[in-house]
């Protein structure tokens, strides 16, 4: 039986990732048998099993989903990996609701795709959980690739109630993770109690997250419950745990620990039942090297860490939250949602945006308001974008640019985009090489890592010779 070919269907609409699906997964001997469509696989399933099944979720028909959910219903052994083009946390949440083994953006590595399938042929006997509600409105908003691994990780956690340490830069949207997390989880029904505690008095944390008896301390005349208490049943969400004081690092390991604590001036334990998610812009491991930050509190946060990009490395997802922020301030001030124009799109795609996506939502707010007609052009941005524009990263920013604007000449329908933008990047190259070396070819073409007749050429193929001065005398007499 080990020496068996693995058997594995593929449902797509796409000829193309048949395709090369069928290619990849008959290299690495499988035996595939694919289905354009979902009508009509739950009668070959009476007749065949497959060993894993990867599905499309648009598709006519029947979209992949209820297809996912009608093979876990009557064959909960078969591992389904779900694909789709049209990635969002709530297709990567509903796909591991439905009982997926795995969720699989598109466009996709092949090498993954395989190993994914070895993988769910590896553990096909385990049963997949049982489908959960979900809310209707997406919660995060995010198509580029390292967004896809964030909401895949909250797929993958939307039955756990383990310990999540959540990173990145201020603005990133901590709690928007926070608070999904909690509504996929079996405790979304109990309360999510939100502390910042970089935004507490250093002498109010111990009554804030524990609350305090009464007379515990001057001004304490009532009795009150803590954070922790209120949060029973259901999650607490400490964000910049990184400026958490070191005694309260303390008591909040023992409570970690036992869950039980005492209130300020107490002499009966309290017993909690409270899920914790952290969430800090700081390195937690560098403060516990300089002493700020208990270790084994480390160890018992970071147990499951979700790491949120910053909004300069997912530039392309920048026209997507614009026109969501933009009608949800239009919705908010009762007016006509503004639209970007191209020009604006483009300059607000190479800021370096340190406030992140809550920077640019406020810069919807602003121009909502500010902006005089519908459209909004270059000219009619904020003033105090200027000072966010670090040329000195350009080198580090020209990919995320140019992936946006691909995504965006494709999403207008454009063909042929390849045509246009080679001989502009061609011709960037030459002209800021050629300015390097004051106009010397010979030397321009070895930065270039070209032959000096092949940057001839290119300069004649691009129209370039009207451009700049001819080469020195020097340099023409060099073969």
């Amino acid at each position: 039986m080990k020496n068996r070919v693995p058997r594995i269907w593929v449902i797509d609409d796409d000829r193309s990732i048949r395709w090369v699906l069928e290619r990849a997964l008959r290299q690495a001997e499988m035996d595939v048998t694919s289905f354009s469509n979902g009508v009509g696989v739950m009668d070959a399933l009476e007749r065949e099993t497959p060993d894993v099944i990867l599905c499309d979720i648009r598709m006519p028909g029947i979209d992949g989903l209820e297809l996912l959910e009608q093979v876990n219903s009557r064959y909960p052994q078969i591992p389904v990996i779900i694909m789709t083009a049209h990635s969002d946390l709530n297709s990567a949440v509903s796909a591991f609701h439905g009982g997926a083994f795995e969720y699989l953006p598109k466009p996709f590595d092949i090498d993954e795709a395989v190993d994914q399938v070895q993988r769910a042929c590896r553990r096909q006997h385990e049963t997949p959980p049982e489908p959960a509600p979900l809310p209707h409105s997406p919660d995060i908003i995010g198509e580029a690739p390292s967004m896809q691994e964030v909401f895949r990780a909250i797929g993958r956690l939307a039955r756990s109630n383990i310990t999540v340490l959540i990173n990145g830069e201020s603005g990133t949207g901590k709690e928007l993770v926070a608070q999904a997390l909690h509504r996929h989880s079996p405790r979304s029904e109990a309360p999510f109690i939100a502390l910042n505690m970089a935004a507490i008095p250093r002498d109010l944390m111990e009554s804030e997250l524990f609350g305090h008896e009464r007379g515990a301390f001057t001004g304490a005349q009532t009795r009150r419950e803590g954070r922790f208490e209120q949060a029973d049943g259901g999650t607490l969400f400490l964000d910049e745990i990184g400026d958490m004081p070191a005694e309260l690092q303390t008591r909040l390991l023992r409570v970690l620990a036992d869950g039980e604590f005492y209130r300020v001036g107490g002499l009966t334990p309290i017993k909690v039942d409270v899920r914790i998610i952290a969430a800090t812009h700081q390195n937690l491991r560098e403060l516990v090297g300089k002493g700020s930050f208990r270790e084994d509190l480390f160890h018992r946060l970071n147990v499951i860490r979700i790491q949120l990009p910053a909004l300069r490395d997912r530039r392309e997802d920048i026209s997507l939250l614009m026109r969501h922020f933009l009608a949800q301030a239009a919705k908010e001030l009762g007016c006509e949602a503004k639209v970007l124009a191209n020009d604006a799109l483009e300059r607000l795609e190479r800021l370096d945006w340190p406030g992140n996506v809550r920077q640019l939502e406020n810069t919807a707010r602003w121009l909502t308001v500010m902006a005089s007609t519908k459209q909004i052009h270059v000219g009619d941005l904020p003033p105090d974008l200027d000072g966010i524009e670090q040329p000195e990263r350009a080198h580090e920013q020209w990919e995320g640019a140019l992936r946006a604007w691909t995504r965006r000449r494709l999403q207008q329908g454009d063909r042929g985009i390849l045509d246009s933008a080679m001989p502009a990047f061609e011709r960037i190259l030459i002209q800021s090489a050629l300015e390097h070396t004051g106009g010397r070819r010979q030397e321009a073409a070895k930065l270039l890592g070209w032959g000096r007749n092949t940057l001839t050429r290119k300069i004649k193929e691009l129209g370039m010779e009207a451009e700049g001065p001819e080469p020195p005398e020097e340099e023409q007499q060099v073969g």
